[in-house]
């Protein structure tokens, strides 16, 4: 089924050359569907690639999907010219007395920063408050993950040595829980970050389970019972986007090392394996239908 879009995204004509289906407003009024209504909270620099990841990984669902991207009015934003932005993406304060069926926050490059030193934290917040009574479920990705779990759950974030980046090996660790029907015991996913989240602090937090987690990067997917679920890195990423990463911090004279798992021989200059793509997609699949479409009434 098509997710629903505002024309003016040049992402729909990259969507319908990978076959996905992408309707226009237009085209949606006048079909008399209860769509699920999907906020995006879209953080990344790029935001372009980040809308085609996202909305491709939406897309993969029978129902058909509204989706809003929403951007700061307490950033200023460098990679993405104003009239993008205001063409395309509604400003907080639009939104904030409507109702959507699901939440997405997507990561930031802002890990380093402690959470109150991120120029937009206030607003941000502001956001996660809004979604406790506005979205039936909040689907939090890495720095989102960290910064949610540290908003409602006070659980800390912790530096690394050096960036974790690459493909990682993790385990279900909760085969009952419906975000990972489907799923093999042992599945990859990709992490790009400087930052990570320890055990123990899920542990200690009152209401939250460990869903699948990872002995190299730690837990990765945590849920509070559905209305906020935090994965703890980056199952949106395509096959390329390590690869870009990598050649950007190359260029940029910061000597990374090789993503892990996920060139040949460690050989940046052949093809990427890909290893996570249907576990993201079955995950996207599971959040959209277990934890938004099943629970939100036809009518809110």
């Amino acid at each position: 089924m098509p997710i629903r879009l505002k024309e003016t995204l040049p992402v729909i004509e990259k969507l319908k050359k990978e076959n996905i289906f992408a309707m226009t407003e237009d085209r949606a009024i006048h079909q008399d569907i209860r769509e699920l209504k999907i906020a995006v909270l879209n953080l990344m620099p790029d935001k372009e690639n980040t809308e085609q990841q996202l909305l491709r990984l939406l897309s993969n669902s029978p129902l058909q999907i509204d989706v809003t991207f929403i951007r700061l009015v307490s950033h200023k934003y460098k990679n993405t010219p104003a009239a993008y932005l205001l063409k395309n993406y509604q400003p907080f304060y639009q939104i904030e007395n409507k109702y959507f069926d699901g939440l997405i926050i997507t990561g930031a490059p802002v890990e380093k920063l402690g959470f109150e030193d991120v120029d937009y934290w206030g607003e941000l917040t502001s956001i996660l408050e809004w979604s406790r009574l506005h979205v039936t479920s909040t689907l939090h990705l890495c720095w989102a993950a960290q910064a949610g779990l540290y908003y409602h759950y006070g659980v800390r974030k912790y530096d690394y040595e050096k960036k974790l980046s690459g493909i990682y090996e993790h385990t279900v660790t909760d085969p009952t829980n419906e975000l990972v029907r489907g799923f093999d015991k042992n599945f990859y996913a990709p992490h790009s970050r400087y930052t990570g989240i320890f055990r123990e602090d899920i542990e200690k937090a009152d209401g939250l389970t460990i869903i699948a987690e990872s002995e190299k990067t730690g837990p990765y997917i945590i849920s509070d019972g559905g209305s906020n679920i935090f994965v703890n890195g980056h199952p949106e990423y395509d096959l390329y986007r390590l690869a870009e990463e990598y050649i950007r911090d190359t260029d940029a004279g910061l000597s990374p090392e090789i993503p892990v798992n996920y060139f040949p021989d460690d050989d940046p200059d052949k093809e990427p394996v890909s290893r996570w793509i249907s576990a993201s997609s079955l995950l996207f699949s599971n959040w959209l239908n277990y934890f938004v479409y099943q629970i939100t009434p036809y009518q809110f």
